[in-house]
């Protein structure tokens, strides 16, 4: 490897591929009496190549298009599967269409063997190290695109508008991703209220991560809406649920935790209905504790064996609920390593004083988020139901995402 020249910024590593050792010599030379700070490395082969290109990072190859092992255009093929470099074809007198097509085939510039002089082979190298830089940042820039594309379809999916008739009870909700600039996962969460004056609610968390568990996540989201201004309710609900479930995911082993919610503001009482998940808790002027409710096995584990026995409270004249996926308390706590816990949670809940749903959901999540330190990666989906609030409906039916 020639090593690059003293005091020069921005080395480009030069991978040439010729197995003629008056060409190569040719373009040793050239490359000499460029400005170009380079390394060069040469290969003889195709096959060297690659294992050379696996090796470490080239930033430009020159590529013979006749090898012992490799010839035509398919070479630069070979060399885009293998590499990120631009390539620079090196083609013979007798070939007016090889380089052409070279470029058609992926190539970003190709030199004719003869006719190169020092300052085009500069100029060659450097543009072609360029446009190939440029290329990839516009790839990325695309991918970029259409993540965000697919993350808001997911996010509209995931986190519709509450259907909410009246103002006696209003939602606020927040969903933080588990990974910086991630999908949105498998956790979901909705409320609707029917003509009979009950608001319904649901909360769930889709076993794994990615869109996998965001696409089945939005489908058990949508079908619980549809079904529950269908007139489906509780068990059957979950039956058709663990259906929907079964027939969508993309692996036996996916499975789904939930709580169903049903609060009744003329009768002042709330039902639950627990599958695999955790119980909410019940935050009034007094103080918060967490609802002792009766639990069901989540939906997935054993299908069509599934029992969700339901829990119904009688609510206080005011008060919240506020129901959470396991990405809230299984954070760390401290530097011991433990957990957060409901405990823990409702220590914090404890020490926060403002009377906003949302600003009390954003306190609270950024004092969970501040303990754990990003530790623990999981999502973490909060839903606050508030019954009899002084709090403006408008403030409080606010949906949030912060990625």
């Amino acid at each position: 490897m020639t090593p690059p020249p003293a005091g020069r910024a921005e080395r480009i590593d030069v991978l040439l591929v010729e197995d003629d050792d008056g060409d190569a010599l040719l373009v040793e030379e050239l490359l000499r009496d460029t400005d170009l700070p380079y390394a060069l490395t040469r290969c003889r082969t195709a096959a060297d190549a690659r294992r050379a290109l696996a090796a470490g990072p080239v930033g430009c190859v020159l590529l013979d298009l006749h090898l012992p092992d490799a010839s035509g255009v398919e070479t630069v093929q070979a060399m885009q599967a293998t590499t990120h470099a631009a390539i620079i074809v090196l083609t013979g007198l007798d070939e007016p269409r090889a380089g052409v097509d070279a470029l058609a085939a992926g190539a970003q510039d190709y030199l004719v063997k003869g006719k190169v002089e020092p300052e085009l082979m500069q100029r060659a190298v450097r543009y072609a190290v360029q446009r190939k830089q440029a290329e990839r940042a516009n790839a990325a820039l695309q991918i970029g695109r259409l993540r965000a594309e697919e993350n808001a379809r997911l996010e509209r999916g995931l986190l519709p508008e509450p259907l909410l008739s009246s103002t006696s009870v209003t939602a606020s909700s927040r969903y933080y991703p588990g990974r910086s600039q991630a999908l949105l996962g498998g956790d979901f969460l909705d409320v609707v209220q029917t003509d009979d004056g009950r608001v319904h609610a649901v909360i769930g968390d889709v076993s794994g991560h990615g869109p996998d568990a965001a696409a089945l996540g939005v489908c058990l989201r949508i079908a619980w809406r549809a079904l529950t201004l269908g007139g489906h309710r509780d068990q059957h609900l979950l039956h058709l649920l663990e259906q929907i479930h079964i027939a969508e995911r993309e692996g036996s082993d996916l499975f789904t935790t939930c709580t169903l919610i049903t609060l009744d503001p003329q009768a002042a009482t709330l039902t639950l209905h627990l599958a695999g998940h955790h119980e909410p808790l019940i935050v009034t002027p007094e103080g918060t504790e967490q609802v002792s409710a009766a639990h069901g096995i989540a939906l997935g584990i054993a299908p069509g064996h599934g029992k969700w026995p339901a829990t119904t409270l009688a609510l206080p004249a005011t008060g919240a609920l506020l129901a959470y996926t396991d990405g809230l308390i299984e954070g760390f706590a401290d530097g011991t390593g433990a957990r957060l816990g409901v405990e823990g949670l409702l220590h914090i809940i404890g020490t926060l004083r403002t009377p906003d749903p949302g600003t009390h959901l954003d306190q609270l999540i950024a004092r969970t988020r501040a303990l754990n330190a990003d530790r623990h990666t999981d999502d973490l989906a909060v839903l606050r139901l508030d019954w009899n609030s002084e709090v403006p409906a408008s403030a409080a039916t606010a949906w949030h995402t912060t990625p």
